[in-house]
């Protein structure tokens, strides 16, 4: 096994792993990059199937997500619009496909004034909120204990009020059912794009692609770093702090208790320092002054610590879990659906594709729809075979754009729940009660070992934006301690 001395280990070639490594390089401190996949990117994935690009992971950049713009434009990328010229479509609870323009949807004049009135409270509620501090808020305990879909029905009793109200943090961002998270987490959710109206305005929350793919962004960072970014190195053990022995099995009962103290001792001594890491993985073992652990908190537990992490931390992952959700890519012949005067923008919070758009890739004569099953529908569709699921989603997709949605040249089913480096998407996010008692913990460095990921950003929590800002702020701290 290789091993090699840094001033800095990074775990993970994601967007933050790679983001921060780049700046520490640019400080002048030598870094080693390790991922456990054969690629770089994490959640972001840009791959050729049957002949068609998708974009199998992340992909829109929104007005709002500043570090993602800045990135791009200095990495030399170019960036395109979504297609959204003509009507979009709504299915109601009816079944009926109704075609509309403009930003309300065809539904009762009093579920539309619902649906007004409880949003104009949202962006209240938002605009008070930090999305870096969310639970800084006078009321953050209150909105904590309260689920989404408990707190929507608290305000009135329309179902479809709900249910399009409810989808656009449920199924659509955070990818959980949505009596499962609470109003805060929703609250957050929202805070991070800047209001609820942007996160329920496709227009501006799916706003542009990047020209080839934006998992680019990455590949060029990664380019940048050269030879210290290592493939196909999933990091087993990371021994931390000054003293990372553990002790022996003790011979009774009292001596048990006193080596469980001397190790609690221990933990919480390394947890202030920040003596050095060493970071075991399959074919190389790094050491170095500091470490950035850049992936998601669900996967910290694939990691041996010696000593264990401290129990703030044990408790905290264990209130942290990922949504799911299936990406499904459907490549036509052409995008008929353009023909017909529609823009490919659909929803429904009624149909098992609960929303779909319009995601050719720029200068395609094909047209390709992204549609996205989340939850617990995308549970009872892993539990078919993959015919009936892919029929079942075709027949979904068909009550947004008609017959032709049923026979694509290529389709592609994103799962990301079976990836064994992410095992879910989008990201994670706290459990009822979480947000409020372990949010302002989760981004605290534990001594040599500091954390980056969009799963924990505030500002473009859960985009690639947040996993960018994440790095840099990662980076910030270690620079800030090399310097005193």
């Amino acid at each position: 096994m290789d091993e090699i001395t840094r001033d800095v280990v990074v775990i993970g070639a994601g967007a933050a792993g790679l983001t921060a490594a780049n700046d520490l390089r640019k400080a002048g401190l030598s870094v080693a990059v390790l991922e456990a996949r054969d690629r770089v990117g994490g959640r972001l994935w840009t791959d050729v199937i049957d002949g068609a690009m998708l974009e199998l992971g992340g992909q829109w950049v929104s007005p709002d997500q500043q570090a993602l713009i800045d990135t791009v434009a200095d990495l030399g990328l170019s960036t395109y619009s979504r297609y959204r010229e003509g009507d979009s479509v709504y299915v109601g609870a009816d079944g009926e496909a109704k075609r509309f323009t403009g930003e309300m949807f065809p539904v009762a004049a009093s579920t539309e004034q619902i649906i007004d009135e409880i949003t104009a409270r949202l962006d209240a509620m938002v605009a008070e909120i930090d999305p870096d501090k969310p639970w800084e808020h006078p009321r953050a305990a209150e909105w904590d204990k309260v689920s989404w879909d408990a707190w929507l029905r608290q305000q009135t009793d329309d179902d479809e009020a709900v249910r399009n109200l409810a989808f656009a943090t449920g199924s659509a961002m955070l990818t959980k059912p949505t009596h499962t998270f609470s109003l805060l987490q929703s609250l957050l959710m929202a805070a991070s794009a800047g209001s609820y109206s942007h996160l329920v305005d496709a227009d501006f929350i799916l706003d542009k692609r990047v020209a080839g793919g934006l998992q680019q962004v990455p590949e060029l960072l990664a380019e940048r770093l050269g030879d210290d970014v290592f493939l196909n190195q999933p990091v087993r053990r990371i021994v931390w702090g000054a003293d990372s022995a553990t002790p022996d099995r003790p011979a009774d009962t009292g001596q048990r208790v006193a080596d469980l103290q001397a190790l609690t001792a221990r933990v919480e001594a390394a947890a202030s320092s920040s003596d050095g890491v060493t970071v075991i993985a399959d074919g190389i073992t790094v050491r170095a002054r500091f470490a950035i652990l850049a992936l998601a908190p669900v996967l910290y537990s694939r990691i041996s610590f010696e000593p264990p992490l401290p129990r703030l931390q044990h408790q905290m992952h264990q209130h942290i879990s990922m949504g799911f959700v299936i990406k499904v890519h459907a490549v036509y012949e052409t995008p008929f659906w353009r023909e017909q005067g529609l823009s490919g923008t659909a929803f429904s919070p009624y149909e098992l594709c609960h929303e779909a758009y319009d995601n050719t890739n720029h200068g395609d004569e094909r047209g390709t729809l992204v549609g996205f099953v989340s939850d617990q529908n995308a549970d009872d569709l892993f539990r078919l075979s993959a015919e009936e699921r892919k029929e079942r989603i075709l027949e979904s997709l068909s009550r947004y754009y008609g017959p032709a949605a049923k026979a694509p040249v290529v389709y592609y089913e994103s799962d990301w729940g079976t990836e064994e480096w992410t095992r879910g998407a989008y990201a994670a996010s706290f459990d009822l009660g979480g947000l409020h008692r372990y949010g302002a913990d989760q981004r605290q460095p534990v001594g040599p070992i500091h954390l980056a990921c969009s799963d924990m950003a505030g500002a473009g929590y859960q985009h690639v934006d947040g996993a960018i800002r994440q790095g840099h702020r990662a980076a910030d701290e270690i620079l800030e301690r090399i310097r005193g």
